[in-house]
């Protein structure tokens, strides 16, 4: 069995979360077949592992709907892409898409470092759920980043196709047994967008004396402004983007890592806090029960009180440790080889399927008077 891997995704500099869970899994799923990457850009290579790779548009090109043509010519038996806008047109391969989230048909705000073109376009691709339904009908199989979020597919009914949940995951290390930190600093990961709620941690930091909030991700003039005005000066440290060695350090050193957001996908943060032993402060929505189980302090999303109580109970005696350690014990599900072995196996199942090519469709003829 040959694939190919859509790694069109993959950053050039620094991994973002789709380029991680690329760059992971196929690197993982090389060790269990025979793998080719799909790139855009031979600076991504510097990110991936060496693999064999072809070289294919861009995939924001109007060439996309065609890519296929040039995937054909590895000659995949399967082929899979961690996103679900790769053109299909004439493929010879069986095709397996990656649908994360309906975040942006719950909370459709595109980011807002985006032109206003992407913006409009944007709003546009995710005000009905039919041209998702369109892109996924093209698939022989879907695949989706968590048990939730396969539930909320179902839900809306946007594919009969079969659905497999291979999950994020954090390269796992062993963690000795660890003490609270004697500094009091919650840590946060992850963007500003509105559905974030990062305003709910800054307004919890007035019943939190003696924390500071760590903000690590980069952020806008106009977002650092409007979040200090929310909490006691000097509260909240904005660091506006970390290397990863500095990323552990902070969750090495931290209370906790909190997040108040209203919608996910999956939270690999929690799970790369988890892994080393940090407790995890979030907000109470299925997602993140489905991550942090019983090692989590869960609040609603729009009550600060009910975070700031979550971080505080951690102070009573033991807990912190308790909790540390119920922490790690969950996060060593989530492995890049367990996750790769799941794509495996749904590989494996679709080669026992007929092909099912897709379709050009050229000018209709006439019939004859």
């Amino acid at each position: 069995m040959k694939i190919v891997f859509d790694c069109r995704y993959t950053r050039l500099e620094r991994h973002d979360g789709i380029s991680r869970y690329t760059a992971e899994l196929v690197t993982e799923l090389a060790k269990l077949t025979p793998v080719t990457m799909l790139i855009s850009d031979e600076r991504q290579l510097a990110m991936l592992p060496e693999l064999p790779w072809i070289k294919g548009t861009d995939p924001t090109s109007l060439r996309e709907p065609w890519v296929s043509r040039i995937v054909n010519r590895a000659e995949p038996d399967i082929v899979f892409t961690p996103m679900q806008m790769m053109g299909s047109i004439g493929r010879r391969y069986r095709f397996v898409l990656t649908l994360h989230d309906l975040i942006y048909y719950r909370s459709p705000t595109p980011p807002r470092e985006f032109s206003w073109a992407v913006r409009a376009g944007w709003r546009v691709y995710h005000w009905s759920y039919l041209p998702v339904r369109m892109l996924l009908r093209r698939a022989d199989a879907i695949v989706t980043g968590s048990y939730t979020t396969r539930e909320e597919i179902r839900a809306a009914g946007l594919t009969r196709r079969p659905i497999t949940v291979v999950r994020s995951a954090v390269r796992q290390q062993p963690v000795e047994p660890r003490h609270a930190p004697e500094e009091r600093n919650i840590v946060y990961m992850g963007s500003f967008m509105p559905y974030k709620n990062v305003e709910t941690i800054a307004r919890a930091m007035h019943e939190l004396p003696g924390y500071r909030a760590h903000l690590l991700s980069r952020v806008s003039d106009a977002d650092r402004r409007r979040l200090d005005a929310l909490a006691p000066a000097g509260s909240l440290v904005f660091h506006d983007g970390v290397t990863d060695a500095a990323y552990r350090d902070m969750l090495a050193n931290a209370t906790a890592l909190v997040s108040a957001s209203r919608d996910e996908g999956f939270g690999i943060p929690l799970v790369e806090a988890m892994a080393v032993g940090t407790p995890v402060v979030v907000s109470d929505i299925p997602v993140f029960h489905e991550i942090g189980g019983d090692a989590a302090g869960f609040f609603a999303p729009d009550d600060p009180a009910a975070l700031a109580a979550r971080v505080r109970e951690l102070e009573a005696p033991g807990e912190w440790e308790r909790r540390s350690a119920r922490a790690v014990e969950l996060a060593a599900e989530f492995t890049w080889e367990r996750s790769a072995r799941t794509l495996y196996e749904l590989a494996l199942g679709l080669m026992e399927q007929p092909l099912r090519r897709g379709r050009v469709r050229g000018p209709r003829r006439r019939s004859a008077p």
